[in-house]
């Protein structure tokens, strides 16, 4: 779908579903479903020391933030694809960025045609489902239509005008998608992809107002390139931003499959890599700038009381640890990512969870919030409704995060204090880690003759978890 102006996208919106309500009976929990792309913890409201992000922290004041959530898959589609339909990678089949799950699956029935069975109107602005950025913004991408009755691609400066003017740091044989590249942008927010996405919502949200809705906000920053007005690069100076330690010696921690990037820090000078760290701050500044004008339509509409807010990132992003950058690893901070979950329904508000959960959780937490009928019985996830309720409640559910290299796949399970990898079922290298004593990940206890028993407990758990959904063999 082409980009629409927003009094017109409201106009052929209005509407197109029922109310999906009676008059005199209470009304439908609403959702407002905020995506990012490739954010990592680097927010305000978990503890950074430069960025601040007062508008995310909204909703971790409204809400609970969740300090243990991880990603199925640190790549896009992979994981969005699991989020959105409620399963592993190994049932959706989705490990690359080509793949639609409807080619496996093609009676799944996704978070939003959850929705829509409820009665529900289901919107999209930008990236929920799989976009190439920046190659194909301002198209559907891998979107999955029967998902949503209404749907947009916004198509700003950044992608249609600036790509060109970026700096990189990266080897030219890689694309924008996957490089160290940014620009500092003369042009207003609102020209912006990410600008034309929040303006979109807001009238989306004004248009449904008085229906039970689904609405998700699909922002494409910080993923790369890292372009954003400018103002956001000034909030940043150099001598403000301290880099992330590294010794070559890091990169013999894990086994070989554990990396993707060598030479480290793709062979970046300091002053390279502080100038693409405030890069990726800006862009957070940028996208909180826009969550922001999201979440004021929805105090100006007096939604709050009636509407969930769920704030995620599809998968983290490294920024020099272990001399790494991007994703596609199974280290922390790739693997792991913000996820907020705030307003409706929550009681738990301004708390922080320190349990274990993964992506997967979102679908069956917002059928049991919203009290959804007919939503499937086979989701892989478990829902959070208790944690939200108490945030120290008990809970024994650990996370799984794989990856793929063209040798063999990487697995990993994580509790509460510690994360096993095996690679190639273990014959290709493990990683043990204890993040009570270890919380940078630089002692691998795997071949520890004190850690057996714990790495073949994990190990064993893990097996058992990817039986279940779907691992062959």
């Amino acid at each position: 779908m082409s980009v629409l102006s927003r009094r017109s996208f409201v106009g052929a919106a209005a509407g197109s579903v029922a109310a999906g309500f009676l008059e005199g009976k209470s009304r439908p929990r609403n959702v407002l479903f905020i995506a990012s792309d490739d954010l990592n913890e680097c927010l305000s409201c978990y503890g950074h020391p430069v960025v601040r992000t007062p508008n995310i922290d909204r909703i971790a004041k409204a809400g609970v933030r969740f300090d243990r959530a991880y990603t199925q898959f640190p790549l896009c589609s992979p994981s969005r694809t699991s989020l959105m339909t409620g399963y592993a990678p190994d049932k959706t089949k989705v490990y690359e960025l080509q793949t639609h799950f409807r080619t496996v699956l093609p009676d799944a029935v996704t978070l939003g045609q959850a929705f829509q069975k409820n009665g529900y109107f289901t919107g999209r602005v930008g990236k929920i489902y799989h976009y190439g950025v920046p190659s194909t913004i301002g198209t559907s991408g891998l979107d999955d239509a029967p998902t949503w009755n209404l749907a947009a691609n916004p198509n700003g400066v950044d992608h249609t005008r600036e790509e060109p003017l970026v700096t990189n740091y990266t080897p030219q044989n890689r694309g924008l998608g996957a490089a160290v590249a940014f620009y500092a942008s003369p042009a207003k927010d609102e020209e912006h992809t990410d600008g034309i996405t929040a303006d979109t919502i807001a009238g989306l949200l004004e248009g449904h107002k008085k229906d039970p809705f689904f609405l998700a906000a699909g922002f494409y920053r910080p993923h790369v390139p890292w372009i954003a007005p400018s103002k956001y690069f000034d909030m940043f100076p150099l001598d403000k931003i301290d880099l992330i330690p590294f010794d070559e010696s890091e990169l013999k921690i894990a086994p070989p499959l554990a990396y993707t990037i060598r030479p480290a820090n793709y062979g970046m000078n300091e002053k390279q890599r502080k100038e693409s760290m405030r890069a990726y701050y800006a862009s957070i500044a940028f996208l909180d700038a826009q969550v922001g004008k999201v979440l004021d339509a929805v105090d100006r509409l007096k939604l709050g009381d009636d509407t969930t807010v769920v704030f995620w990132s599809d998968h983290g992003y490294q920024l020099g640890e272990h001399g790494q950058w991007m994703k596609q690893t199974l280290f922390e901070p790739s693997a792991r990512v913000p996820l907020l979950i705030g307003g409706a329904g929550v009681k738990a508000r301004g708390r922080a969870c320190s349990r274990t959960v993964e992506l997967l959780d979102l679908y069956p937490t917002l059928v049991d919030l919203c009290g959804l009928k007919e939503a499937p019985s086979d989701l892989h996830g478990q829902s959070l409704s208790r944690l939200l309720e108490k945030t120290d409640a008990a809970w024994d559910k650990p996370a799984i995060t794989q990856v793929r290299r063209a040798k063999a796949a990487g697995y990993s399970i994580r509790t509460e204090r510690h994360r096993y990898s095996m690679w190639g079922d273990g014959a290709e290298g493990e990683e043990l880690y204890d993040y009570e004593l270890d919380p940078k990940e630089m002692k691998n206890l795997a071949q520890d003759a004190g850690s057996q028993g714990l790495k073949m407990q994990l190990r064993a758990r893990l097996q058992e978890i990817l039986a279940r959904r779907g691992k062959a063999g």
